[in-house]
């Protein structure tokens, strides 16, 4: 039996084919089941990044030789965060809370809950809460209490990446904002319903017939 390159190569190709190219269309088909529960896209990745350009200037002038530990608010900030810290060119710590105040609806609780015990190390440090949206302030307001109770920051400021304009149920106004927006429920770059749509790229308006009644 003679072997040749050629059918080593072909053969690899279609084992290439198998592992790549069939995964990625059906990726492709639940993306686009994603992309058809959104009523609008409101903003577009390359807009966010733009966006992102912006507010990292921002950011870059007001904390330059300070001291900043940058703490983000899981899980709906995550993109915002790697797209947003990578603009900023400062020697800063990261650290995380999770946190949620949602539980799988569209409208939030009221109640916020810590899942963890200890808060980070930030005494004595600029601290900048990064979150994915400021709505009725529970969250943000809550965070920014448990941190001046439990720890001694220097100062505390914040940054969302959507300010929804509307009446807060809790006192609690940010920083710095990457994009005001009505009172609609919204997903994608990070935001979820009941952790779907967090990785579209792109914010979107959530078609109302695909949570009412939920």
């Amino acid at each position: 039996m003679v072997f040749r390159f050629s059918d080593c190569v072909h053969g690899a190709q279609r084992d290439i084919e198998r592992q790549i190219f069939l995964p990625t269309a059906t990726a492709s088909r639940y993306a686009s089941d994603m992309r058809d529960d959104i009523e609008k896209i409101l903003f577009h990745e390359q807009t966010i990044l733009r966006r992102l350009d912006e507010l990292a200037a921002d950011i870059t002038r007001d904390y330059t030789d300070q001291e900043l530990t940058v703490v983000a608010v899981l899980n709906g900030s995550f993109m915002f965060m790697a797209d947003l810290l990578r603009r900023v060119p400062l020697p800063l710590r990261v650290d995380c809370l999770s946190v949620s105040s949602y539980h799988g609806g569209t409208e939030t609780t009221g109640v916020v809950t810590f899942d963890q015990i200890a808060m980070p190390d930030i005494d004595g440090r600029h601290v900048l809460i990064l979150d994915d949206i400021l709505d009725s302030g529970h969250t943000l307001h809550a965070i920014c209490g448990k941190l001046r109770a439990e720890t001694k920051p220097l100062s505390i400021k914040s940054c969302v990446l959507l300010r929804k304009l509307k009446e807060r149920a809790a006192e609690a106004e940010a920083d710095y904002v990457g994009f005001d927006i009505g009172d609609e429920f919204v997903v994608g770059y990070g935001l979820d319903y009941q952790e779907r749509y967090r990785n579209l790229p792109f914010v979107g308006v959530l078609r109302h017939d695909v949570y009412a009644g939920k």
